[in-house]
């Protein structure tokens, strides 16, 4: 399928690897120019440079923290009209609720709701006045079902999903939309640290904490990342003009939800 999007611009946040990088490598696919950003600069470096060889798109790296200001305002600068907006950070620490204090939650919600929104404030005007953006934002399956142990995740990513089902409504009508993408496990570095944190807890080895996992998925195995930046794609395609202010999972049926 033609996307329909060839040429755009995009800002992909945390893509020299792991979720960010299938998202950034499906629309290079796509023919889209690409913004990467990653704290890691080697890192990204050599994704940008992977993606620019094999797809003869343009790919301007950005080595920055989207969660600061000056890491924010440095990736807007190099494409201040940016077409496709894509916001990704890491999560949290794991906890219990007796961990956390208000200086825990302040981080959460600077990293994974504040943040996304600072990027939407700046890029959603430029492409209103365009009459027509894609701003996907990469969240969390806790969203629709909450972790116990990642508290702090399911408030912040809570906070971002309330924001962009008003926001969302309020700029489609001038062919702008807003969709939030919720995985599950995925075959990244998070869930081989997940997975060793949990065989050193069980006193198992990893490959049994890793199969013991899957166990809990009904499709049996983690998602990849290829196939979650396909989902990530076709949401920024012009086919999905009539998708509007969704939450849609990518987890392997885990999530067990009636609607």
């Amino acid at each position: 399928m033609d996307l329909g999007i060839a040429g755009k611009w995009a800002i992909v946040c945390a893509s020299s690897r792991g979720l960010g990088l299938g998202c950034a490598t499906a629309l290079a696919e796509a023919r889209v120019n690409l913004v990467m950003s990653a704290r890691k600069q080697e890192a990204l470096a050599a994704s940008a440079e992977a993606i620019r060889d094999r797809y003869a798109i343009d790919v301007i790296e950005v080595t920055a923290d989207v969660v600061t200001e000056d890491g924010r305002d440095r990736i807007v600068a190099v494409c201040p009209d940016a077409d496709i907006l894509v916001t990704n950070a890491g999560g949290p620490p794991p906890g219990m609720w007796s961990d956390w204090n208000r200086e825990d939650f302040i981080k959460a919600i600077d990293a994974n709701m504040l943040a996304p929104v600072d990027f939407m404030k700046r890029l959603l005007p430029g492409m209103i006045e365009r009459r027509w953006g894609r701003v996907v934002n990469i969240t969390s399956q806790s969203v629709r079902s909450p972790i116990a142990v990642l508290g702090l995740s399911n408030s912040a990513r809570a906070g971002l999903t309330g924001y962009v089902a008003g926001t969302s409504r309020q700029v489609a009508p001038y062919g702008v939309t807003i969709n939030n993408l919720l995985p599950g496990i995925h075959a990244t570095n998070r869930a081989v640290s997940l997975d060793r944190a949990a065989a050193e807890a069980a006193g198992i080895t990893y490959e049994q904490a890793r199969k013991n996992r899957q166990g809990t998925i009904p499709a049996r195995r983690y998602g990849t990342i290829e196939e979650f930046g396909a989902a990530c794609a076709f949401l920024c395609s012009q086919q999905a003009g009539y998708i509007v202010g969704q939450n849609i999972l990518l987890d392997g049926g885990a999530t067990n939800l009636t609607i």
